[in-house]
């Protein structure tokens, strides 16, 4: 107990002394590091690295000793594509299936609050035997659990013109490990009566998040976790606390996470009334859609790219929130004909799985395109199909097939919706 008492005081300390510096001082520290502070196009001051010196034998020259963090290459430009309530994971320029934690997307509705871990508390309430409040200490002191799974936001969806990378067309999803405790140990620890059946879910931002879940979702998979990707929660993914749903949409994933109410009956809040509900063929509406329907995209080849005639990898990812993908299908030409890719493994359940496919390519205009197949047995559906049953502009769950033309010349652009 004292032993993890010391740990616990060592990670959250009674006191951070405030450290004052002054303009000068910061500018000289980013000169000293070959580091540029500039602001961005939203005020934030952002690095921007001066000229690269590169030694013609890097055996002559001493290289830089170790730092207490690691970084990227300076020849390394990869960022997210940020807006003023989110910013794109840039998948085109990824490997693999992790997203590193600083390219993880983000969308939010009042900003990124700061939180200090030790005053955190997590209170359950509402229709259980005994009301309590959790501390951050009191939650990694129960049985952790880890997973990998995806995060989408139900808004993921672009198009209109042709030069669009997958960042700007899907790149609000991305995939980390996660470790935290199961929302149901928490609930058996309350006492959830038998007469439940919702819960509410509230955030500690400036939005005061709120979403109704059914209480059948905590028991199957729900999570409170605090460690993304090895290391705490980053702040703008719900540092020092946030809920995982896997496989449901990123808004009901409540980020700084602050107080659990179980109820009898949803709660119909803002944003799963006025928002988050989707129109249908018929003018109504469709309420309460949380799962991920299945979905993939082609990363490489993909705009801006250019390719040479002969073999061509075509590589992406694939993912589904009702469990597992078990194919992905290719077509070179035009949706005529459609190939199985490989599968990257392991093939996980509610995650992004790799997929590539071998083509050799003659030289002629063509459209390639990728559709996922998931364990229910859904079919990732074109564009014209999905249109006839879900609003496209605008709207939710919106996972169309998304091709690619090559033209003559191996540039890469976005299709256009008509040929699908």
């Amino acid at each position: 107990m004292n032993k993890d008492k010391k740990i616990l005081d060592t990670q959250f300390p009674d006191h951070i002394p405030a450290v004052k510096i002054s303009r000068r001082r910061m500018l000289g520290g980013a000169a000293a590091l070959g580091l540029a502070l500039v602001p961005d196009a939203f005020g934030k001051v952002i690095q921007e690295a001066k000229p690269i010196f590169v030694p013609k034998d890097p055996t002559k020259v001493p290289g830089v000793p170790p730092g207490p963090l690691g970084t990227r290459s300076p020849f390394e430009k990869l960022k997210k594509l940020p807006s003023f309530t989110s910013s794109r994971t840039p998948l085109q320029n990824l490997f693999g299936t992790i997203t590193p934690s600083d390219l993880h997307f983000e969308r939010n509705h009042g900003g990124v609050p700061t939180m200090d871990p030790k005053r955190y508390e997590l209170v359950i309430h509402g229709m259980v035997n005994k009301p309590m409040s959790f501390t951050l200490r009191d939650l990694m002191r129960f049985p952790s659990f880890t997973r990998i799974c995806f995060i989408e936001c139900s808004g993921n969806f672009r198009s209109g013109k042709a030069e669009l990378t997958p960042q700007e067309i899907c790149g609000l999803t991305s995939q980390s490990e996660w470790t935290g405790v199961m929302l149901s140990t928490l609930f058996r620890e309350v006492g959830v009566k038998p007469q439940a059946s919702w819960f509410l879910a509230e955030g500690n931002d400036a939005a005061v998040m709120t979403r109704s879940i059914p209480l059948e979702k905590a028991y199957e998979d729900a999570m409170i976790v605090y460690a993304q990707n090895g290391e705490a929660l980053r702040p703008e993914q719900g540092y020092p606390a946030r809920l995982l749903l896997p496989g449901w949409e990123g808004n009901t994933q409540i980020k700084w996470i602050r107080r659990i109410e179980i109820a009898n009956q949803p709660f119909m809040t803002r944003e799963e009334t006025s928002k988050y509900t989707e129109k249908i063929a018929d003018g109504k509406i469709r309420q309460f859609s949380f799962l991920m329907d299945a979905r993939s995209i082609i990363t490489f080849p993909s705009y801006p790219l250019r390719i040479e005639k002969g073999w061509v990898e075509i590589r992406g990812i694939a993912w589904s929130g009702w469990g597992k993908i078990i194919q992905v299908e290719i077509s070179v030409d035009e949706g005529k004909t459609w190939q199985a890719a490989i599968l990257q493994e392991p093939v996980l359940s509610k995650a992004h799985t790799a997929f590539h496919y071998l083509w050799r390519w003659n030289g002629r205009g063509t459209i390639v395109m990728s559709r996922a197949i998931d364990e229910t047995g859904y079919v990732q559906p074109s564009y014209r199909m999905l249109s006839s049953v879900r609003e496209s502009r605008g709207g939710y769950h919106f996972n169309p097939i998304t091709a690619w033309e090559i033209k003559t010349d191996g540039t890469v652009w976005l299709a256009d919706n008509d040929v699908l």
